[in-house]
């Protein structure tokens, strides 16, 4: 039965991080489900302006700058205009993904109005604080983020790991969402020779990449040690990253060999990964991680850290490498490794890519239809025992 979905959300497409990606293809997949979705968002920038994408039609709110993300503007509170235009059409579900101003007025405005409303728990915000001189505050933004979403019908997180820790420290009807990776768009078919050239890597060098945002709370001096480790056992390494952030000036001056790509999406951010033979994931900071799927769709061989994406997905020495949290010299010597013997990466680089393409995006839209169609979100006590699927019959 078709219903009608609003969704909240501090930042959205045009933009470019892995929750606006995440929220699109939610949004999207509900519209082609046939149900009736509007997305409120807050202004980005001054030209900005309502539209409609996938199906959803946009409502702009005032906004200010984000302190820790100059690029982020936030919602400011809307609760008026939400319950006024709630009463005119009221939506059968709401869902936060942020949890700012804007989303904490629509969680009240919800609550008021008794519309459903859940949450979703998409950034950890109170591990960045670290990274930008605000750690003592990290223990305020945990109460804040605990109050905010114990307040909603229920929380979804999108790793199992992210869940037991929520649970942990107390929050409430937690449930599992998890994440899916267009194979198509990401294939080892857009390699692209041309590419490797301008990025002086050989048929036979190693071209390493990273995506995603250049800032200090993504751990981007752990891949660059790594690369460099990897630049003593073969001159043919280079250190490809794509994206944009905070961080780039201060790298690119440490670092001037490393070539910066900036910010590409869509088939060009495709092509970008097919072209590359090792991916770098070095951050601790995630609450999922969309790039590793993005990654081993593409062919790659992923080194990473053994939590979010990476434990629910990768089987060390298989489907790519895991390295247990924080252990830094591990990472390294990971990377060296595959280095040392190639030969090694294309067994693993073809399991990652057929394991890859059994997570798709259409199931986890149904599954998000479930939830907000009344799916009860169980309350636990405790979190339980849990197999993860991480494997692949070859």
């Amino acid at each position: 039965m078709p219903r009608h979905i609003c969704v909240i959300t501090e930042t959205y497409p045009p933009e470019v991080n892995g929750v606006a990606f995440t929220l699109a293809h939610l949004v999207d997949g509900l519209a082609a489900r046939g149900h009736a979705v509007s997305v409120v968002r807050p202004r980005q920038r001054a030209s900005d302006h309502p539209d409609r994408r996938g199906g959803a039609n946009v409502t702009l709110v005032p906004s200010l700058p984000f302190p820790w993300y100059k690029e982020l503007q936030v919602g400011i509170p809307a609760g008026g205009l939400l319950r006024s235009c709630w009463r005119r059409h009221r939506p059968d579900a709401v869902y936060v993904a942020t949890q700012g101003p804007l989303g904490w007025s629509a969680v009240r405005a919800a609550r008021r109005l008794e519309i459903p409303v859940y949450s979703g728990f998409h950034t950890n915000f109170h591990s960045y604080s670290k990274y930008y001189g605000g750690g003592w505050l990290q223990p305020v933004i945990v109460r804040y983020l605990r109050h905010f979403h114990n307040r909603t019908h229920g929380t979804l997180v999108p790793s199992i790991d992210l869940r037991d820790r929520l649970w942990a420290i107390g929050f409430k009807n937690v449930q599992m969402l998890d994440r899916g990776v267009d194979s198509q768009l990401f294939a080892p078919e857009r390699r692209c020779p041309k590419l490797r050239y301008s990025w002086g890597v050989s048929d036979t060098g190693l071209a390493v990449l990273y995506v995603g945002r250049v800032a200090p709370e993504k751990n981007l001096r752990l891949a660059v040690a790594a690369y460099r480790a990897m630049q003593r056992l073969s001159k043919s390494v280079k250190f490809v990253i794509v994206g944009d952030g905070p961080f780039r000036t201060t790298l690119q001056r440490e670092h001037p060999d490393l070539i910066f790509c900036g910010v590409h999406t869509g088939e060009d951010l495709a092509r970008h990964y097919a072209s590359a033979d090792v991916f770098l994931f070095p951050s601790e900071t995630e609450t999922f991680g969309n790039v590793t799927l993005e990654a081993m769709a593409s062919g790659l061989a992923v080194v990473a850290y053994d939590y979010a994406a990476a434990r629910m997905h990768m089987t060390d020495g298989e489907t790519g490498v895991l390295v247990p949290c924080g252990a830094s010299q591990a990472f390294v010597d990971a990377a060296a490794n595959l280095a040392r013997a190639p030969q090694s990466l294309h067994k693993m680089r073809w399991q990652a890519r057929a394991y890859a393409r059994s997570i798709d995006w259409p199931h986890v839209v149904e599954k998000f239809e479930a939830l907000l169609a009344g799916a009860p979100v169980r309350s636990h006590t405790a979190p339980s025992a849990v197999m993860t699927r991480r494997g692949v019959a070859i």
